[in-house]
């Protein structure tokens, strides 16, 4: 690569597919691994329906109780702060609704860019609040893993070069995009592979808990 433009068209092309490649063959692995553990058969009569409450939970599970925001209030605040920042930023861009409608073919409706914006200004400012909390928590540091600090990084690229190609506060602008462009495909490479597949099992782990409640004919 000769040039910051060649950099730019290799992130595009050949790194892009090699990064959706292990993602899917990776994503897939993990999930047909946690189905084929299955479960044990319950052979004891099932005193209420699974779906409902495997639901419930899902919803439940989702919204944190006053108990426990009483005893971590920043971790349940600031971490809703910037996975929802994170979202908005990952789902609701102009730029990125496009990628998806090529790449899928499907699309929704976009945030104006300027909203997105501070989204992602917030999401960075979450980021690094929660690395000095990890840091100078004496019990958070101590159970802190590489892996911890390695998906925190990613994360936090992937959002910081976005900002940066958006404000065009990196020249050339192709360098900058190429640099965004490949931390999402270093993010795509190490999901499936790290904590990161919670974005697509955290789901299925609270639905199945609520569902194997719900059989027993409690709430979860």
């Amino acid at each position: 690569m000769n040039s910051a433009m060649d950099f730019l068209l290799w992130t595009k092309g050949p790194m892009f597919d090699i990064a959706m490649v292990i993602f899917a063959v990776g994503l897939l692995a993990r999930l047909v691994e946690i189905f084929m553990l299955g479960r044990a058969t319950n052979y004891a009569e099932p005193r209420a329906t699974e779906w409902l409450p495997g639901f419930r939970t899902v919803l439940t599970r989702s919204v944190p109780d006053p108990g426990t925001f009483q005893r971590a209030p920043f971790n349940v605040l600031v971490g809703w702060i910037w996975h929802i920042g994170f979202l908005v930023a990952l789902l609701l861009f102009v730029p990125h609704v496009e990628l998806v409608k090529g790449v899928l073919g499907i699309s929704w409706p976009a945030l104006p860019n300027p909203v997105v914006d501070v989204f992602t200004a917030v999401t960075l400012f979450s980021l690094v609040a929660t690395l000095v909390h990890r840091l100078t928590h004496p019990v958070k540091r101590h159970i802190s893993t590489v892996e911890d600090y390695l998906v925190w990084t990613v994360v936090f690229l992937v959002v910081l070069t976005g900002y940066l190609a958006y404000h065009r506060l990196v020249n050339p602008y192709p360098l900058a995009l190429g640099m965004h462009i490949l931390c999402a495909e270093i993010f795509l490479i190490i999901l499936p592979f790290t904590k990161l597949t919670h974005i697509f099992t955290t789901f299925i782990a609270r639905w199945y808990n609520g569902a194997a409640f719900g059989r027993k004919g409690v709430q979860s």
